[in-house]
């Protein structure tokens, strides 16, 4: 076989492998998404992390993710940290094979956060510390085949109409619950040239436990729980006289 001959055949070849895998890509990319989510979520958190379901268009990369539900890290007796049913997402399909994955949208809508507060910190305190560990126990470490390990930017994060139970010792067993001002974050990591898995979950929990703090004060919360009380209690007394 001629050499010019040869190259053509290499160059088919390669086409072919090219096409093979974009379409092993494609028809796998529902699972390969929900595994990614599912296994660093929970590495990144140290706390179950669920997904119910992965459903990406491979023609323009738009796509939702279901029934996500992030649970509390040990130490705190509550259901979940934040319960979501739906997640709209828009991805740079062509960007998956690169360094640099594109997010171009998260909009979770109606979430349902418990922020619980245990032992002197809150959930959300603990779950943004257990980040900021395994990010300090990565160091920037390539992946396992020694090869970088992927970043991102996101172009757009919301979170709106959010709502928030709030628990706490002193409300025995109770929960208040509040509605959140929404969340938007403009171009997470581009400044870098991306983030890892890891610094993308610290910057929206520091986000989401910013918010939760501005909204909710656990001291103000006592204070008037226990006022309460003491009208109860007053009222208790003034039966027996």
């Amino acid at each position: 076989m001629k050499p010019r001959s040869l190259a053509l055949v290499a160059l088919c070849l390669l086409l072919a492998l090219g096409a093979a895998g974009l379409f092993w890509l494609r028809g796998n990319l529902d699972r390969l998404v929900r595994d990614a989510i599912v296994g660093y979520g929970s590495q990144m958190t140290q706390a179950p992390v669920r997904l119910g379901a992965v459903k990406l268009s491979a023609g323009d990369g738009l796509g939702v993710l279901r029934e996500l539900s992030i649970g509390n890290p040990a130490g705190f007796k509550t259901a979940h940290a934040l319960r979501v049913e739906q997640i709209a997402i828009a991805v740079d399909l062509a960007s998956l094979t690169r360094e640099v994955v594109l997010i171009r949208q998260i909009e979770l809508i109606a979430p349902d956060l418990i922020y619980e507060k245990a032992g002197g910190r809150t959930n959300f305190d603990a779950l943004q510390a257990n980040i900021a560990q395994q990010l300090g126990a990565s160091g920037g470490a390539p992946a396992r085949d020694g090869k970088p390990g992927k970043r991102f930017i996101v172009e757009s994060f919301a979170l709106r109409k959010a709502r928030a139970q709030v628990s706490a010792g002193f409300l025995q067993g109770n929960t208040v619950s509040i509605a959140l001002p929404d969340i938007s974050l403009r171009d997470i990591g581009k400044a870098q040239g991306g983030l890892t898995a890891d610094e993308l979950g610290q910057v929206i929990a520091q986000a989401i436990n910013r918010q939760l703090r501005a909204s909710i004060s656990f001291d103000k919360l006592l204070k008037s729980t226990e006022s309460g009380l003491e009208s109860v209690g007053r009222a208790v007394k003034g039966l027996f006289k």
